[in-house]
């Protein structure tokens, strides 16, 4: 787990953002040193939870096994997953993250709706490292 960028559980599940108090830009991952538009002189930088749900902008599947710092297993098969990039139209931002398990290129089209839920990234015997994931609302899983 990132610290700072997500906190919640369930329904209460959020990413956080911050946003610049002078020119209302939100930034994803966080900024805490400085506003990073270039025409604002800057502000203080306040937390913000994010939109819970947004819309597909695009999306790939990943057929590769990432480099470290990736965390995978190579005596297990590499197992194919998708990633979603996320409109969130009140930030004026798009996300990137994988899709929950399950969901696939083939599930996906441009502008339905998505909803961001937690995820598990990696778990061992004494860690489990955990993420957000991109689920289609009306599906539970």
């Amino acid at each position: 787990m990132v610290v700072g960028w997500f906190d919640g559980d369930g329904d209460e599940f959020r990413l956080l953002g911050t946003r610049c108090s002078t020119c209302a830009s939100v930034f994803f991952p966080r900024e805490d040193a400085h506003c990073r538009n270039p025409g604002c002189p800057g502000g203080e930088l306040d937390e913000v939870p994010l939109s819970r749900r947004g819309r597909v902008w695009s999306y790939t599947d990943s057929r590769y096994r990432p480099p470290s710092p990736y965390v995978t297993n190579p005596e297990l098969p590499w197992e194919p997953y998708a990633l979603i990039a996320v409109e969130l139209e009140s930030e004026r931002l798009v996300v990137l993250g994988q899709a929950v398990p399950g969901v696939t290129v083939a599930d996906l089209t441009v502008g339905m709706e998505v909803e961001v839920v937690p995820g598990v990234l990696h778990e061992d015997a004494e860690t489990i490292w955990t993420t957000w994931q991109w689920r289609p609302t009306g599906v539970t899983a």
